[in-house]
């Protein structure tokens, strides 16, 4: 992962981002030598974001498993017959 002090985003800001563009690859950005910011591609910042809501109905999904909160297919039918029909 490509570092950049904040300054020289400000200086060098279009160069940045078409090395961002062109490689995928996230900007850590730091300020007083700390991390401050990432800086990232919006296609993978969106394809990121849709893999954690993906993992977030699998996660729940799962929690529902181990509460027995679960339906049989015939109650789930029974349940959605007022979407499905």
């Amino acid at each position: 992962m490509k570092t950049e002090l904040v300054t020289t985003l400000k200086r060098q800001a279009t160069k940045i981002l078409a090395e961002l563009h062109q490689t995928k690859e996230p900007v850590l950005i730091t300020e007083h030598g700390q991390p401050s910011a990432y800086l990232v591609d919006v296609d993978e910042y969106e394809y990121m974001q849709n893999r954690m809501q993906i993992l977030e109905g699998i996660a729940r999904g799962e929690k529902a498993l181990l509460e027995s909160r679960v339906y049989s297919a015939n109650e789930a039918k029974e349940k959605m017959s007022k979407w499905l029909k």
